[in-house]
């Protein structure tokens, strides 16, 4: 791979960086995240917010931040789409509002190989552990089970595996004694959603650069941010 700057361009603040931000549940990190958008004026904006379920709660959220909004679901009532068919439908709506970087946020689900190629590296996650220790969609419990002392969250370039794609940006997060899932997953989303504002500026500015499995970030010191 040759490699390419991560959003495609440097934005400016009369011409920020397009993004879609795609989800299937709350919506508590896109609110943080538009929030910041709107409120601090950044180089990056969020353009539609996509679900690929219908009463995702993200949805509503959205809307009360009145930013388009969109259903494409992968299993409509009465019809049956292929993956395939599925992303083309993904695809047509990212065309239509001329999206230039893809965000994920809490999306359950895996891109294909050829959704993923159609963007070129433009796919970016967050992930609620210091990858790459425990992926998948049950990283808190998983954290809580291993008895480690340190987790976090994790900006990464999305590839065809499950939470495996090469690391942007990292925050620590001690783990307490006193920790359930719903008290390690608050705290870690107040680092998660400082984070995602921050990796975007950086995309947004020129800074990110992707070349197969490396990202370097013109300006920063090592991946993790403590």
């Amino acid at each position: 791979m040759v490699e390419s700057q991560v959003g495609g361009r440097i934005a400016t603040g009369e011409s920020p960086l397009r993004c879609a931000i795609l989800l299937s549940g709350s919506g508590t990190g896109m609110e943080a995240l538009v929030r910041a958008q709107q409120e601090q004026h950044l180089l990056h904006q969020t353009t539609v917010v996509i679900s690929n379920k219908a009463g995702a709660p993200g949805l509503a959220r959205a809307q009360r931040l009145n930013v388009p909004t969109a259903v494409i679901e992968h299993q409509p009532v009465g019809e049956t789409l292929t993956r395939e068919e599925h992303e083309q439908q993904l695809l047509s709506c990212l065309q239509k509002f001329n999206v230039e970087l893809v965000v994920l946020s809490g999306y359950m689900r895996l891109l294909s190989p050829s959704f993923l190629n159609a963007w070129n590296g433009h796919v970016i996650n967050i992930h609620p552990s210091l990858l790459p220790h425990f992926p998948g969609a049950h990283a808190h419990r998983d954290v809580l089970a291993a008895e480690v002392t340190i987790t976090g969250c994790t900006v990464h370039v999305v590839d065809e595996g499950m939470d495996t794609g090469a690391i942007i940006a990292q925050r620590s997060v001690p783990v307490l004694k006193q920790d359930d899932e719903e008290r390690l997953s608050e705290r870690v989303k107040v680092e998660e959603h400082r984070l995602y504002p921050a990796v975007l500026t950086w995309i947004a500015e020129g800074r990110v650069h992707h070349e197969d499995s490396t990202v370097s970030v013109d300006g920063l010191e090592g991946l993790r941010l403590s």
